[in-house]
């Protein structure tokens, strides 16, 4: 994989270089074709240290002579679970020496895990090798394929593999170049029992009693990785104590695979009657039993086509009171599809089937079912709904602008009612893409409002303050910042209980900067949301109080949409949810808490595969990282955003990750980079940035303005910002304005314009802001040589800083208190408590806390949201910082000062 980093090769990096610090042994495992002996060569020209050396089955008597070798040493033993008994223990106690002993010997094993673990083998720590990511099997598709592949192609084949490097490239072997090309259909399966066998190999044992192909058959039906083992049992006709085969392994009465390939290789190598017989004896043992599973099973124990079946299936699929997860549905509503000979009836049903597959976060299955759905033979009302469906994919995972195109085409085939979500998802996507015009025009009532013509709407829509929104996908999630003022009735009032109707009204009339006329609907949606259960109606309701500027009940929302979401296994929408509590925290200050569900958040979009939503949480991790100083941080996650952003034409993370990277620049005292960046996103001009964001960056604006000695650039702006401020959505936006107004002021009124704005923070909660202002303050005093005033104020913003985790901040108040002549006051206890810890920055620590704990960087990586480059940037400061050499090291001082009652 010539000029690419794979995760595998930064996998293995990573692997030895962990090893290479303290010496030591790690089991490598995975299932067949996940690449061992791969990772082992790529171990081996990693492995820069001193020789290599490859020990073969039963080299009992070449592994010792290689440990004889002087000097750092890497030895790889490749399947060693085919080694017999006496050499495997012979190598236990190898690799029992070499993690007790200092010798500078990396031990690395392979051992498949589709059979029981050696026993001598099993105390050894285990590296399991999971699937390729998306991208390392696009590249391999890339680097193996014989012919071009078509875009279409590739997804398919990479969702089939399911991240099995062996399964894709037997893919691709199967496969012509027509099909590989888009010229002719796939099979489907893709992977069936020809290629699945291929993988297998001989690993396939005999089954003569049918456990292994019944169990196989149930985790199909359920599409989880085990199953009950009664059921089970039952239907293959096996004793309760009798012993299972090697592939199969039982704890806490399921039953599950050692393997999931060779689960899908049983399935799929077995005759079409036998898979029926499996099924329909699931279905018999399972007689008595209510809901999706049992008819299911006998859905896939007839023939197609059987419409009786198919409706009793697709009907207990659509029953809203079973606790079935949208997977199962998915399943069964897609089997009924299949089962249905009425070509409309099938096309419902696929729609329907499309619907659960998103709701459980398998997008790309979600359009393979919706292809099927909107064929021309299809209703108008089943096309319409297939693309208000890819919309809503597209606006999660794909270029706005299409999203918006689904989305207008669905309001023109759907009837009323149902419209009205179509053009409230286009006015979602206009948003994302930064157009306030297509927006407006989604929103638009069949009359024009009496309050404003909407041409000159569209006019001023780019140079209003309002609708403010701190990112998240629009409408659905519009605004971070927005408007709490008394209003009158809007002008035509929708009826009570419409809540896409009062939405699209509240945000109309905020676009329209009729913020009097924004309230009334906006907080019925909020109300109205809260009442209920429903995770959609929860999170319109976050939306709608963030428009507001109404955190409280945005985080209370937003925080009932998670918990809803994952009761319902509605994996889509807990990506969003996060995003709305995420959003909320930024808006009352607390970004550390922000943090923690960004970085949720963003593991939560990557599993359902919503790219744009990750970027707005790219985004989130940005900000938070400029208020914290981490500017390797700020950089990697606006980077990130950025790169979504720039192809699927989100205007809005966009203009947030630009945000973050000027705010982190101004944290380390360069304001000069920080209003060059700043000034095109705010300035007006074709490049300023997402009308409903730019406005939060203004105050950052002027304050590198005036610190680079620019002062008339801002001066504009301001008067702006006090619309913005004037519309009572932002509680900081007050004291910003006053902290603004005093940074270009004259010295004669600057000073009370300061006190002002200081009075206005006690109005609001977060250390943050407040400490800005006392720092600005505090330098204006000291220039003027008011010093102890200076002093106080400076010492004020330090510990502000320190309170809220933003170190390099606290350094630029440390910085001027010493200007000043004063030495930055001792630290209080709740910040230095933790001893020689204390001295790491938040990332840091976490990242230390995490290593100690047993993580390696990968893990590491994983949990916070971040790369592993960034991991051991990270790691090797902590090593400077504290003086240790070894991971050994800090677990032991991690672990003392936890034993002194520090306080990391």
């Amino acid at each position: 994989m010539t000029g690419h980093t794979t995760a595998r090769q930064r996998l293995t990096a990573e692997l030895l270089d962990a090893l290479r610090t303290d010496g030591g042994v790690r089991v490598v495992t995975g299932e067949p074709g996940c690449g061992r002996t791969t990772f082992l060569d790529h171990a081996a020209r990693l492995f820069r240290g001193g020789p290599v050396r490859h020990v073969r089955a039963d080299g009992v008597r070449e592994l010792d002579e290689a440990l004889r070798t002087a000097g750092p040493l890497l030895v790889c033993v490749d399947d060693a679970d085919l080694w017999d008994a006496p050499s495997r223990a012979a190598l236990a106690r190898t690799a029992g020496c070499i993690r007790e002993t200092a010798v500078r010997t990396t031990l690395l094993l392979t051992v498949a895990n589709h059979r029981p673990p050696p026993p001598e083998l099993a105390d050894l720590p285990v590296l399991r090798l999971g699937p390729l990511t998306p991208g390392d099997a696009a590249l391999l598709i890339r680097e193996r394929a014989d012919s071009a592949v078509d875009p279409a192609v590739r997804e398919e084949l990479i969702s089939a593999a399911e991240g099995n490097p062996a399964l894709l490239l037997a893919l691709l072997r199967s496969l012509s170049p027509d099909q590989l090309g888009g010229r002719r259909a796939l099979p489907q399966p893709p992977a069936g029992g020809e290629v699945l066998a291929d993988v297998a190999g001989d690993r396939l044992p005999d089954d003569p009693g049918g456990l292994l192909l019944t169990t196989a058959a149930a985790v199909r039906a359920t599409g989880e990785e085990e199953a009950d083992a009664a059921l089970v049992l039952r239907a293959a006709h096996a004793a309760a104590n009798a012993p299972l085969p090697d592939l199969l392994t039982r704890s806490e009465g399921r039953l599950r695979f050692r393997s999931a390939l060779m689960a899908r290789a049983v399935y799929a190598t077995a005759s079409s009657e036998d898979r029926r017989a499996a099924h329909l004896a699931l279905a018999e043992a399972a007689t008595g039993q209510k809901g999706i599973l049992p008819l299911l099973h006998r859905a896939w124990a007839v023939s197609a086509p059987a419409p009786t079946v198919a409706a009793s299936l697709a009907a207990a699929a659509a029953d809203p009171s079973s606790p079935a997860p949208p997977a199962l549905r998915r399943r069964a509503l897609t089997r009924a599809a299949d089962l249905t000979p009425d070509e409309a009836e099938r096309a419902r049903r696929h729609l329907a089937a499309a619907e659960q597959a998103l709701l459980a976060g398998h997008a790309a299955d979600a359009l393979r079912l919706l292809d099927r759905a909107r064929g021309r033979s299809a209703p108008a009302a089943v096309r319409g709904g297939a693309e208000l469906l890819r919309g809503a994919v597209l606006l999660a995972d794909g270029p706005v602008e299409d999203a918006r195109e689904s989305f207008l085409l669905a309001a023109d085939l759907l009837p009323p009612p149902v419209a009205a979500r179509a053009t409230l998802g286009a006015a979602d996507a206009a948003w994302s893409a930064g157009d306030p015009t297509a927006c407006l025009s989604a929103l638009a009532p069949t009359h024009t409002p009496r309050t404003l013509p909407l041409a000159e709407a569209c006019v001023r829509v780019p140079k209003q303050p309002g609708s403010q929104r701190l990112g998240g996908p629009p409408a659905a999630r519009v605004g971070a910042t927005a408007p709490r003022t008394a209003c009158t009735q809007p002008t035509n009032p929708p009826p009570d209980g419409d809540p896409s109707s009062d939405h699209r009204d509240g945000m109309r009339a905020v676009l329209l900067a009729r913020f009097d006329l924004a309230a009334t609907p906006l907080r019925r949606v909020v109300e109205n949301g809260l009442h209920g259960t429903d995770p959609d109606h929860l999170l319109r309701s976050a939306a709608a109080a963030l428009m507001l500027g109404d955190v409280t009940s945005a985080r209370r929302a937003g925080a009932r949409a998670l918990a809803a979401a994952r009761t319902s296994g509605s994996v889509a929408l807990e990506p969003r949810a996060l995003e709305y509590l995420a959003y909320a925290e930024l808006r009352a200050g607390r970004h550390q808490l922000a943090r923690t569900h960004a970085e949720e958040g963003l593991r939560a979009a990557e599993r359902a595969g919503q790219r744009n939503t990750a970027a707005h949480h790219h985004a989130v991790l940005a900000l938070a990282a400029s208020i914290e100083g981490e500017a390797d941080l700020v950089a990697e996650h606006a980077e990130e955003a950025l790169r979504t952003a720039r192809r699927h034409g989100l205007a809005q993370a966009a203009t947030l990750a630009h945000w973050a990277a000027a705010r982190a620049d101004l944290g380390a005292g360069r304001p000069r980079e920080a209003a060059q960046r700043l000034g095109p996103l705010v300035r007006p001009g074709a490049r300023r940035g997402h009308f409903a964001v730019w406005m939060l960056a203004v105050p950052c604006f002027v304050e590198a303005a005036a610190s680079a000695g620019r002062p008339q650039h801002a001066a504009a702006l301001v008067e702006d910002f006090a619309l913005w401020a004037a519309c009572g959505a932002d509680p900081q936006a007050p004291s910003q304005l006053l902290r603004c107004r005093a940074l270009l002021a004259g010295p004669d009124t600057a000073d009370e314009l300061y006190l002002s704005a200081l009075d206005r923070h006690d109005d609001t909660v977060g250390d943050f802001e407040r400490a800005r202002t006392e720092l600005l303050y505090g330098k204006w005093l000291r220039r003027r040589r008011r010093l102890r005033e200076a002093r106080t104020r400076l010492e004020e913003a330090r510990l502000g800083f320190e309170r809220c985790g933003a170190p390099l901040w606290a350094q630029q108040a440390a910085a001027e208190l010493r200007a000043g002549g004063a030495a930055p006051s001792p630290a209080p206890a709740a910040s230095s408590g933790a001893g020689d810890l204390a001295r790491l920055t938040p990332q840091q620590l976490r990242i230390a806390r995490y290593v100690a704990a047993g993580a390696t960087n990968r893990e590491v990586a994983l949990s916070l949201s971040v790369s592993t480059r960034t991991v051991d940037y990270h790691l090797r400061n902590v090593f400077a910082t504290l003086g240790l050499r070894s991971r050994v090291e800090l677990v032991r001082l991690v672990e003392q000062e936890e034993k002194t009652g520090a306080r990391l």
